[in-house]
């Protein structure tokens, strides 16, 4: 059984940044396909980043050149770099693993 424990949300000002993370039990990380997603109110949860087990990754439009997605295998963890955030960008945010486990989710807000 795999756990994702994501932390490092918050309040931020538009402009700022923020580091997710997402930690993950077992021993299928190193080998898996990592992705964050997002859910703001009212609307479907929407793909923000994914990372491959050897470290390909891709982005959806709207966070391209502000987000970056990277992985330590060695400790079972994903990130997720947020730079330049906007009130659009508030959400929940989601990590998942083969979009099989997924983590509780940690809140990002984007306000003055």
């Amino acid at each position: 059984q795999v756990q994702l424990v994501e932390s490092g949300g918050g309040l931020v000002q538009p402009g700022g940044s923020l580091r997710l993370s997402c930690a993950a039990s077992g021993s299928i990380f190193s080998t898996s396909i990592m992705g964050w997603y997002r859910q703001a109110p009212g609307k479907q949860r929407e793909l923000v980043a994914y990372i491959t087990s050897d470290a390909r990754s891709d982005y959806t439009d709207s966070v391209k050149g502000r987000f970056t997605i990277s992985r330590d295998n060695a400790k079972n963890t994903v990130y997720l770099q947020m730079n330049s955030l906007k009130p659009e960008d508030t959400a929940v945010y989601y990590c998942s693993l083969n979009l099989v486990y997924w983590g509780q989710g940690t809140q990002v807000t984007v306000s003055s």
